[in-house]
């Protein structure tokens, strides 16, 4: 199904609501942080496949794109947690992987993993990454993160900024998320925008607990830097 086709029949589907608020719940959030320790065992037990899901589009996406070899591919994975995506990736043979984390804690946990060149916490996606540059990695990671009191749709900009023209951003959003927050209308309005270009979409496919959404953008050449 091509991309278009596909955003037609998400827009169809999804009861139209205005979108509720969606800046960083930390009250809410700090459930993660506490469960720092034990998050990779309890998701596991949950089936969760998020992680490997995006870092196999990451590999196709390499494979059939980018020139590069893994080994030098720049990845950033925003909202890392514990380092869960970037193992998958490592597994793949991604090697330049940076991260960061809303909670320290987590990021605490993906710096032990010893996959990662650098992990910074404390990094609220809501608000301007101000510590990565335009146009900085090849490829840039997002799972888990657009979700229900997490990231508003709107942040998928910023994830644009950081990334190169001709490279891609890779993001899952739970079916959920994505039809109470109208997160195809934003899609849209990125390509009309010339700041992001839907390359491909995995509509209703596994996640854990309910099913997801994966999408693959890429930033085009001649791509407009994103503002606020």
């Amino acid at each position: 199904m091509k991309i278009a086709d596909q955003l037609s029949a998400l827009d169809q589907t999804a009861p139209k609501k205005t979108s509720h608020v969606l800046d960083t719940d930390v009250g809410y959030l700090a459930q993660y942080r506490d469960q720092a320790d034990t998050y990779d065992l309890d998701v596991g037990r949950r089936g969760y496949c998020g992680p490997m899901i995006v870092a196999e589009l990451a590999g196709a996406i390499q494979t059939a794109y980018l020139a590069k070899e893994r080994a030098v591919i720049t990845i950033l994975d925003a909202g890392c947690g514990t380092g869960l995506v970037g193992q998958q990736l490592k597994r793949l043979g991604f090697q330049l992987i940076d991260g960061f984390d809303l909670f320290e804690e987590m990021a605490e946990k993906a710096r032990q993993t010893h996959i990662y060149r650098h992990v910074q916490g404390d990094v609220d996606l809501n608000g301007p990454l101000s510590d990565y540059s335009n146009a900085s990695y090849d490829i840039t990671v997002c799972c888990g993160v657009f979700t229900h009191k997490h990231t508003r749709p709107d942040r998928l900009r910023e994830l644009a900024r950081v990334t190169r023209p001709k490279g891609f951003v890779i993001v899952s959003t739970r079916k959920s998320y994505a039809e109470a927050t109208c997160f195809d209308g934003e899609v849209r309005r990125l390509q009309d925008a010339d700041v992001l270009l839907p390359a491909h979409c995995l509509s209703d496919a596994r996640y854990y607990d309910e099913d997801a959404h994966y999408w693959v953008f890429q930033v085009p050449d001649n791509a407009s830097i994103p503002t606020e």
